[in-house]
C-alpha cells in the first residue's frame, strides 16, 4: 500500500514508532500529487522542494531524540486564505496575487508546533465565497468538489495529503466534504482561532478540518483548539481530550434526532431516498424530530449578517479592485451596504435565543442528524448550495459530515451530525459510533463513495 493512502493517525503513529520517516510519507504523496494533481487540481502553491526539507528536519528532530508532537512528520494542506510565512497566501484573488505574509496564521503556527509538514497551499474559491476555483472533484472529473474550501477537500479525498484545514461562513467545510466523500468538521464558534486568516464574518468564520476518520479530525482539533489573544471569540479554558474521547465507547448507545430543517425542501430525490434508509437502519437509535417555527427565518438571518460583515470587511478591495472582483462578489457586498442596523442587529439578535430552543433536543437526543448537501456534487461551473449548512453555521454549533451514503452512480452523500455547541468531543463520540455501527449494513444507499488509487470513484455498483 503507498504510504499515501494512510489516514492521519496511522501516519502519525507510524512515523512516531519509527515504522516510516517523514520523508518517505512526504515523498509518496508528492508522487501521488504528481499522479493526479494534473486532473485534480487541488494546490494553488507547491514548493516540492521545501516540502521534503521539512519532512528531512522533522525525521533529524527524531532521530537525536527530541520530543514529538501528536502530528509529527505529517503532512497537511492548508486552504489558501490561512497566512503562511514562508509561502505566498493569495485568497483565491488576482488583487492579491503574489502576497507573501510575514506571519503564519494561528492555525498553521500550532499545526507546526505539532510537527506537521505545511505541505502547501490548496486551493479555494474567491474570498472564500462562491465564484469557483480551478479544483474538480475526484470522484468525477465534470463535477464540483464544493466550496470554499475546495483544494483541502480534493487533496484529502484522493489521497495527497492525510489531512487539510479550511474555513466555514455558511457551508465551506461542510459542503466539500460531503462532496468529495470525507469527514469535514466545524467545531463550535470560537473553539480554534481564526487570527491571521482572511476575515469575513467575526459572527460567522470557523475554522473547518478534513481527513479520512473521525478519529483524525478529533486529533487535528485537539492540536488547534484553545485560547489565542488575537481571536475575541476564543476562550482560556482547559484543552478538551478530542482524541480519546471520539475513540471511547459512550456509556449507552447515541440516540439521534433527525431533522429536516426548512432546508428539507431543497433535498434532492435521491437525499431523501438514502435518509429514508438510513432512518430505517438506524431502528431506535433515531426519531424524527422538528425543531419549530422559530428556526425558519434563520436562513435570511444569516444572509443578513454575512453580507453586511463581508460588505464592512472587504470594502477596501471593493473600492480598489474593481473589476479584479467577480460580479457575485461585487453584488454580495453591494446588497451588504444596503442594510439597516435594525436588520443587522436583529439578525444577531437571534443566535442565543434558538441555541436555547435546541437544548431540549439535547437533553433527549446525543446528536442531530441532517444531510450536509441537497444532493450529489452539481457540474463544475458552481460550488452547490450550502443550505443545509447554514442554521449550524449561523448558530456556531459543531457540526461533523460523514461518507456513509452513494447515490446510485457512487458518488458521495454526506450524513451531517450536529451537536450541542461546546459538546464537540461528545459529537465526535457519536460520529464514532455511527460509523462503526453502519458497517456491514447491506442497503442500497449505505455505503461510502471513495476514490480509487487512481483518483476515480469506484464503478457503479460496486462498494467499497
Amino acid at each position: 500500500m503507498s504510504l499515501a493512502a494512510l489516514s492521519l493517525s496511522e501516519a502519525a503513529a507510524d512515523i512516531r514508532g519509527g515504522r516510516i520517516t517523514s520523508a518517505e510519507l512526504v515523498s509518496d504523496c508528492l508522487k501521488r500529487i504528481d499522479e493526479v494533481d494534473g486532473e485534480i487540481q487541488a494546490w494553488t502553491f507547491l514548493d516540492r522542494d521545501h516540502a521534503m526539507r521539512q519532512a528531512e528536519a522533522a525525521d533529524m528532530h527524531r532521530k537525536v531524540g527530541n520530543p514529538l508532537g501528536p502530528l509529527h512528520g505529517v503532512p497537511v494542506g492548508i486552504k489558501d486564505i490561512f497566512d503562511t510565512a514562508d509561502m505566498p497566501t493569495e485568497f483565491g484573488s488576482p488583487f492579491w496575487a503574489g502576497r507573501t505574509p510575514r506571519n503564519d496564521a494561528a492555525a498553521v503556527a500550532r499545526l507546526r508546533a505539532v510537527g506537521a509538514v505545511i505541505m502547501g497551499k490548496t486551493v479555494t474559491t474567491e474570498y472564500a465565497y462562491f465564484h469557483p476555483g480551478k479544483t474538480r472533484n475526484p470522484h468525477d472529473k465534470t463535477r464540483t468538489p464544493g466550496g470554499s474550501s475546495s483544494g483541502s477537500a480534493a487533496a484529502v479525498a484522493a489521497h495527497m495529503v492525510p489531512g487539510a484545514i479550511g474555513s466555514q461562513t455558511n457551508g465551506s467545510v461542510i459542503r466539500p466534504a460531503a462532496y468529495c466523500g470525507v469527514v469535514g468538521f466545524k467545531p463550535t464558534h470560537g473553539l480554534i482561532p481564526r487570527s491571521g486568516a482572511l476575515l469575513l464574518s467575526r459572527t460567522l468564520d470557523h475554522v473547518g478540518l478534513f481527513a479520512r476518520s473521525v478519529e483524525d479530525v478529533a486529533l487535528l482539533a485537539e492540536s488547534l483548539a484553545g485560547f489565542d489573544e488575537e481571536d475575541l471569540d476564543t476562550r482560556p479554558v482547559a484543552r478538551a481530550p478530542f482524541a480519546s474521547v471520539a475513540a471511547s465507547e459512550p456509556p449507552l448507545p447515541p440516540r439521534f434526532a433527525f431533522v429536516r430543517s426548512p432546508a428539507w425542501k431543497h433535498a434532492e430525490p435521491v437525499t431523501q431516498e438514502a435518509f429514508g434508509e438510513l432512518v430505517e437502519a438506524l431502528g431506535d437509535t433515531v426519531a424524527e424530530v422538528e425543531i419549530g417555527a422559530s428556526f425558519a427565518g434563520v436562513i435570511d438571518m444569516h444572509r443578513v449578517i454575512m453580507e453586511v460583515e463581508m460588505a464592512h470587511n472587504l470594502r477596501r478591495d471593493y473600492e480598489k479592485a474593481g473589476d479584479k472582483l467577480s460580479a457575485a462578489l461585487r453584488q454580495l457586498i453591494e446588497r451588504g451596504r444596503a442594510y439597516s442596523a435594525v436588520d443587522y442587529c436583529a439578525a444577531t439578535a437571534g443566535i442565543v435565543p434558538l441555541n436555547d430552543g435546541l437544548d431540549g433536543i439535547f437533553e433527549e437526543y446525543d446528536a442531530i442528524i441532517t444531510p450536509a448537501a441537497p444532493g450529489e456534487p452539481p457540474d463544475i461551473k458552481t460550488t452547490g448550495n450550502p443550505v443545509f449548512c447554514t442554521i449550524w453555521t449561523y448558530l456556531g454549533t459543531p457540526a461533523v459530515t460523514l461518507p456513509l451514503l452513494s447515490s446510485e452512480s457512487g458518488l458521495p452523500l454526506g450524513v451531517q451530525l450536529v451537536g450541542r455547541r461546546g459538546s464537540d468531543a461528545r459529537l465526535l463520540r457519536s460520529a464514532r459510533w455511527l460509523v462503526t455501527n453502519l458497517k456491514g449494513k447491506s442497503r442500497r444507499r449505505i455505503r461510502p463513495a471513495t476514490a480509487g488509487p487512481d483518483g476515480q470513484r469506484p464503478r457503479k455498483g460496486k462498494s467499497s
